[in-house]
C-alpha cells in the first residue's frame, strides 16, 4: 500500500506533499487523531450467550475438528476492528466447542491463553502433559509456548470461553506457532493435576517448590505455578468476602500462589459477584476488558450506554469507558483484561466517576 499523499491548494506545498509521499514520509501537522485527549478507538459491544451457544452447536454438527483447523472456535469479532477476529485491540475472546469423543491435538504458540468453562463436563486439557480436568466455572491456563491439547472421552459436548493476548502479540510481531506430532500425550484422569497437588491451599507453599514445578519451557516461569483454579474455591472465597464485609458486591483476582502476581504477564483474570438489587460504583480504567456472565442477570452501563445481560452473554468494556453493573438476580461476572501490560509499562490509570444515567437499552 502506497504512503498517503496529502493535497494542498498551494502548488509549492502540494509538491512538498508529493515528494514526502514518494519518500514514504508523512507530515505530523496533517495527522488527525494521532494523539487524542483520551482513548476512543472502540465502542462497547455485547454478544448474546444464546447466539453463541446455538452457533457453536451448529458448528459442532457441521464442522469437524480437522476442518476447523484442530480447534472449533468462534472468535468474538468487534465491529469496530474492520473484520479482524479480535474482541479488542489487545484481547482475543472466543467460545470453543468440543463434542463427545472428540480431541483437539497438541500444539503450542507464543500467545498465552486461558479457558473459562461455561457448560458441560468431561473434558481434559493437557498442558505440557499435565492433565487438567475441566468443569463449569473452572479456569484453566495454557501459558505461552506450552504444549496443550483437549480431550473429551465422554459423550457430553462442552463449551468454554477462550481468552488470548493474540492481538497484542501479533501487533508486536512476536507470534510463533508449532503443531504437535500425530501421537497424543497419555493422560491419567485424576481430579487434581500435578500443579494442584503442589499448591494445595492459598498461602501455603511447599518447601523447595521452584518455578519449574509446572512449566518446562524457557521463559515460562513468568506464568502462574498453578494451572487450574476450581469454581468451588472461587465461589467459597466470594461467599466468605460477602459475609465478612456485609457488602453487596465482592471480587477476587486469580493470582500465582507462589508469587501473588497475575496469572500471566499480559492477562488479568477476575471474578466479580454482585447481589440482586445492588448497583456498583462507576469506574473507568486505561486498557480494555472482556466480561463473561457466568451466573445471573442484570445490566451494565458502559460509556453512557445500557446493556442488559443474562448468563452466557459476553461484552467488551473499551479503554477509559466508565462502567458500572446492576444485578437483577445474584450475578457472577468473569473479567479478563490487559491491565498487567499497562502496569508494567507505567500506563495504568483508574478513576472513579459519577454514577451514570441509565438510558434505554442499546443492545
Amino acid at each position: 500500500m502506497a504512503t498517503q499523499r496529502f493535497q494542498d491548494d498551494d502548488p509549492n506545498v502540494d509538491g512538498l506533499y508529493a515528494d514526502l509521499a514518494a519518500a514514504d514520509l508523512q507530515p505530523l501537522w496533517r495527522q488527525e487523531g494521532l494523539l487524542p485527549r483520551t482513548p476512543q478507538r472502540l465502542t462497547p459491544h455485547l454478544w448474546r450467550g444464546k447466539t453463541l451457544r446455538d452457533l457453536a452447536e451448529r458448528s459442532g454438527e457441521l464442522i469437524g475438528i480437522d476442518r476447523g483447523g484442530d480447534r472449533r472456535v468462534l472468535a468474538l469479532a468487534h465491529p469496530d476492528l474492520d473484520g479482524l477476529p479480535f474482541a479488542t485491540h489487545t484481547l482475543w475472546g472466543a467460545v470453543q466447542y468440543l463434542a463427545g469423543g472428540e480431541l483437539a491435538p497438541a500444539h503450542r504458540h507464543s500467545p498465552a491463553a486461558l479457558r473459562f468453562t461455561l457448560q458441560g463436563s468431561g473434558v481434559w486439557t493437557l498442558v505440557n502433559g499435565d492433565a487438567l480436568h475441566m468443569a463449569p466455572g473452572d479456569l484453566v491456563l495454557t501459558p505461552s509456548w506450552t504444549w496443550h491439547e483437549h480431550h473429551n472421552p465422554g459423550t457430553e459436548p462442552m463449551l468454554w470461553f477462550d481468552a488470548l493476548d493474540l492481538p497484542l502479540v501479533r501487533n508486536l510481531d512476536a507470534v510463533f506457532f508449532e503443531p504437535g506430532g500425530e501421537e497424543l500425550s497419555p493422560y491419567q484422569p485424576e481430579k487434581r493435576s500435578r500443579s494442584e497437588h503442589h499448591f494445595t491451599a492459598p498461602g501455603l507453599l511447599p518447601l523447595g517448590a521452584g518455578r519449574a514445578v509446572t512449566v518446562e519451557e524457557p521463559g515460562s516461569d513468568r506464568f502462574s505455578h498453578l494451572l487450574a483454579y476450581r469454581w468451588e474455591t472461587v465461589d467459597a472465597a466470594l461467599s466468605s468476602l460477602l459475609r465478612s464485609t456485609g457488602h453487596q458486591e465482592a471480587a477476587i483476582r486469580y493470582t500465582d500462589p507462589g508469587t501473588g502476581h497475575d496469572i500471566m504477564p499480559t492477562l488479568r483474570a477476575e471474578l466479580h459477584r454482585v447481589l440482586a438489587g445492588h448497583r456498583t460504583a462507576s469506574t473507568r480504567r486505561a486498557g480494555s476488558a472482556i466480561y463473561v456472565v457466568f451466573h445471573g442477570s442484570g445490566a451494565s452501563v458502559i460509556g453512557g450506554r445500557r446493556f442488559s445481560w443474562n448468563a452466557g452473554d459476553m461484552f467488551v468494556v473499551p479503554s477509559w469507558a466508565a462502567v458500572d453493573h446492576e444485578a437483577e438476580e445474584d450475578a457472577d461476572l468473569f473479567r479478563i483484561s490487559d491491565e498487567p501490560v499497562l502496569e508494567a509499562l507505567g500506563l495504568a490509570r483508574t478513576e472513579q466517576t459519577p454514577s451514570q444515567q441509565i438510558p434505554a437499552d442499546r443492545a
